[in-house]
């Protein structure tokens, strides 16, 4: 199994734990972690995240991240054919970050794109996607069946 866990996904794990969605949200995040540590499931990293990871202001959760990234079995590099999926995507309501990192999921093959991000989960599920968009606890449910 290969996944994309897009960088709200990767930045759970490190969110203030005020609401009961976060905690397993990042619970199952740390899961996912687990997994992909195991190499019972594959992540892909790209251009797209490395740069989001790069702009985080705060350095602790910068090097978490990337930390997390260096995981990666595969790395995407933004290309002629991700940009044109991008620009179809956005023309569905995508915005163009979330469209950069839903083709680069796609172009990937990676079975699962996850996010914490509920408008990006409601508007990339009505597109036909070549990829399952889910969230982390989603994610577990899937992995573990």
């Amino acid at each position: 199994m290969k996944i994309y866990l897009d960088t709200c996904s990767l930045q759970r794990p490190f969110d203030s734990k005020n609401q009961v969605r976060i905690i397993l949200e990042a619970e199952a995040v740390l899961g996912i972690l687990s997994y992909i540590e195991s190499n019972k499931i594959e992540l892909v990293n790209s251009d797209i995240l490395k740069y989001e990871v790069e702009n985080i202001p705060n350095s602790i959760r910068r090097n978490n991240s990337t930390s997390i990234l260096e995981l990666a079995n595969s790395y995407i590099k933004v290309n002629s054919k991700i940009q044109k999926r991008a620009e179809v995507l956005v023309s569905f309501g995508i915005m163009s970050l979330d469209a950069l990192h839903l083709a680069s999921a796609e172009y990937s093959e990676a079975d699962y794109f996850c996010t914490c991000d509920d408008k990006l989960v409601i508007k990339a599920r009505k597109i036909g996607l070549n990829i399952k968009v889910v969230t982390p606890v989603e994610l577990i449910g899937e992995i573990e069946k």
